[in-house]
């Protein structure tokens, strides 16, 4: 049997895929694959390792061997389930391997927020510190999070893992209902949420219901010394109504991982000079910890697909 994986890059050059390709005999490794790349490098393989990569009607077609998928990640949006279906080829994920990097990557981005830590950097870059006067900088805001309102978006493994990392640092925790439903027991409507909080933390996968759930109007709602973070997915979120809203002040600023290009280009607005914004390139998951566990994952993932007791299936 011959594997292939695709983007092993986006893993990381410091991970290990040693428990991942000592199960087959045969493996064709490539750091990245262009879409134009995949057909020829998949059309041989029984088994093929993505992130990323698209995997659609265009390029399966052209691997009859291919019997198993394994997407090294939880989202599965580059794989076309209607093709993969057609031709008996089982598709496996993986599951909450990035937990507690996220969460904690979500803190630093609250803290940071909170403490003007960006800033303040900058200053003591600048010699502002130097140039002082006095023995301290308070030319940005500070604030504690203790007492402060997390509003939480989304409230699956994820969300829920920090609203207990964020309830022990004293945060009060209010957790949204779906936009137009009425609040379950637990839940606030989306729109008293966004009112009330000073921080909102999405968590939310990206669908229909939930594209630019994040534009002028609900930005509108937010209080004007809040905060937005955003460790989901990049078109939760709309880029331009963003910008306008943190450049006039309408809230107080904003943290982001994701964007809805990735990488992006060079003149996204978003990496322009917006003092009150901090962005961060898609690493919120990444923590060495949680990329061991992917692999570890994706082992047991082909394992289980060879002993015929596959684990995380996602198209039974």
């Amino acid at each position: 049997m011959f594997g292939v994986v695709l983007d092993a890059d986006s893993l990381g050059k410091d991970i290990d895929l040693t428990p991942v390709t000592q199960l087959l005999d045969d493996w064709q490794v490539h750091p990245f694959t262009t879409p134009e790349q995949v057909a020829e490098r998949i059309k041989a393989a029984t088994v093929v390792l993505t992130n990323k990569i698209v995997l659609d009607e265009a390029n399966l077609s052209s691997a009859p061997a291919l019997e198993f998928i394994s997407v090294m990640a939880t989202g599965t949006n580059n794989i076309d389930f209607l093709a993969t279906a057609s031709r008996g080829i089982k598709v496996s994920n993986a599951l909450a391997y990035g937990t507690p990097s996220v969460v904690q990557h979500t803190l630093a981005l609250i803290l940071n927020l909170s403490t003007s830590f960006h800033q303040y950097q900058a200053s003591v870059r600048s010699g502002d510190w130097q140039a002082s006067d006095v023995f301290c900088l308070l030319d940005h805001p500070i604030r504690e999070i203790a007492g402060k309102q997390l509003g939480i978006v989304g409230y699956g493994e994820l969300g829920k893992a920090v609203g207990t990392a964020a309830e022990a640092l004293g945060m009060k925790i209010v957790v949204s209902e779906h936009p137009g439903r009425e609040p379950r027991e637990g839940r606030t409507e989306f729109e008293e949420v966004l009112r009330t909080s000073d921080y909102i933390s999405l968590h939310c996968p990206l669908n229909d219901a939930t594209s630019r759930i994040i534009n002028v109007d609900t930005l509108a709602l937010m209080k004007q010394d809040a905060f937005l973070i955003n460790t989901a997915r990049g078109g939760l979120v709309d880029p331009d109504d963003l910008i306008s809203c943190l450049q006039a002040g309408n809230i107080a600023g904003a943290a982001i991982d994701v964007l809805e290009q990735e990488p992006p280009d060079m003149d996204d607005p978003l990496l322009k000079d917006i003092p009150n914004l901090i962005v961060t390139p898609h690493n919120a998951w990444a923590a060495i910890e949680s990329r061991t566990r992917l692999i570890q994952q994706t082992r047991e993932n082909i394992e289980g697909f060879f002993k015929g007791t596959p684990v995380r299936l996602v198209n039974e």
